[in-house]
């Protein structure tokens, strides 16, 4: 009975049940949403907005949050004395490696299909077990093991052409064409596609290229948030207004002055801004915070749930929404990555309840990421009462 009491709840129902839908939600919105307003109609390369400029207001807007919440906890003076500490240098490095991460995250969105990108973006799994293996000096099970391959098998068929399954499957006189018709017919929807982007193609191999060194930047910032900051007493909203801080410099040098700063000065820096790029940005800043909040309450398990669901409704969104073509090898990669994300997050069997427990202490910090996955690499500070409770 006295379990059922201490269960964190909102408006009588379980927060972990919240937390679930919230993550869901977010995770998949997030995506088709920035997806959709790098791809949508009536703009091009000459007339969409400069990423840059979104990345910058991400970051002052996540800032002003966690500063306004800080100061309200805190006061201004112990929030002041909290986010300038001895070691907050230590979060310049993580803060520019996810500034560099959210940018490269607009250009794969740019030219990839939104599910497409979900899926391929589980490969941040793989990188931050290798970064914990060789910087941590951690060791994998053989399950945890079987599962990075497996997910490396499916990514890798959900970045194959489909002509490729289907030139295997006629081998065997088998038809796994999921689009349908001819191979003229199977590129119509595609054509459409693109009709509908108000753009000519998008560059498949610049989108995979960038989440690949998105998730090795992912991958390495969690690891090493998680070695410089292990047991750190610091609040959440401390750690992510010194990320947020930190984060503003290399998009306002390298994003805004270097990179796009003539483009800028001649168009102005909210060109090609709309109600959908303003929601984009509203969901990566305050979405994040929403997913930190709530994976506090979430277990393993439910996190994994929640980005399963994601990626099937990205999917379907897809399908439904973008004109994306279904074949059988992202289907099956799709599979293999959903069994693959679930045998991960299976506790070994060999750790004891007590080590098990331990294990569970380490919770999310960072908010620089469009996926729950990440906030399991960092230590996790006290929230309030009712969270102590919960441990």
């Amino acid at each position: 009975m006295s379990s059922k009491q201490d269960v964190p709840r909102l408006f009588h129902i379980p927060l972990k049940y919240i937390s679930l839908v919230t993550l869901t939600f977010q995770n998949s919105a997030l995506i088709l949403i920035m997806h959709y307003s790098r791809v949508m109609p009536g703009y091009d390369s000459s007339s969409r907005y400069l990423a840059s400029t979104a990345v910058l207001l991400n970051e002052v807007l996540k800032l002003c949050v966690c500063s306004a919440v800080a100061m309200y906890d805190r006061g201004v003076r112990g929030a002041w004395k909290d986010v300038f500490s001895n070691d907050c240098w230590k979060l310049a490095i993580p803060a520019c490696l996810y500034t560099v991460q959210n940018s490269l995250q607009y250009v794969a969105v740019s030219n990839l299909d939104a599910a497409t990108f979900q899926v391929t973006y589980q490969l941040k799994i793989i990188t931050t077990a290798i970064f914990s293996v060789t910087i941590l000096r951690r060791s994998l099970s053989p399950l945890k093991w079987t599962s990075l391959v497996l997910l490396t098998l499916g990514i890798a068929l959900v970045q194959l052409p489909h002509d490729v399954i289907g030139y295997v499957a006629s081998s065997f006189n088998l038809s796994l064409r999921f689009s349908g018709g001819s191979d003229d017919e199977s590129e119509t929807p595609k054509e459409e596609h693109h009709t509908l982007e108000g753009d000519a193609h998008m560059n498949g191999t610049l989108g995979l290229v960038a989440v690949l060194i998105a998730c090795i930047l992912s991958g390495l910032a969690g690891v090493y948030f998680e070695k410089v900051l292990k047991g750190s007493n610091a609040s959440l909203w401390t750690r992510n207004v010194q990320l947020s801080f930190f984060s503003l410099f290399p998009a306002f040098f390298i994003g805004i002055l270097w990179k796009d700063g003539a483009e800028i000065a001649e168009k102005g820096f909210f060109f090609g801004y709309n109600a959908v790029v303003w929601t984009a940005i509203a969901f990566q800043a305050c979405g994040g915070i929403v997913v930190a909040l709530c994976v506090n309450f979430a277990d393993n398990i439910a996190k994994n749930f929640a980005t399963s669901i994601s990626i099937l409704i990205s999917f379907v969104a897809s399908v439904y929404f973008f004109d994306f073509v279904v074949t059988a090898n992202f289907v099956l990669g799709a599979i293999l990555v959903l069994i693959a994300t679930y045998l991960y997050s299976k506790p070994d069997r060999s750790l004891s309840s007590g080590e098990l427990r331990n294990k569970e202490e380490y919770r999310p910090v960072p908010l620089e990421t469009t996926s729950s996955e990440s906030f399991s690499r960092s230590p996790r500070p006290p929230l309030d009462s009712s969270n102590e409770k919960q441990q």
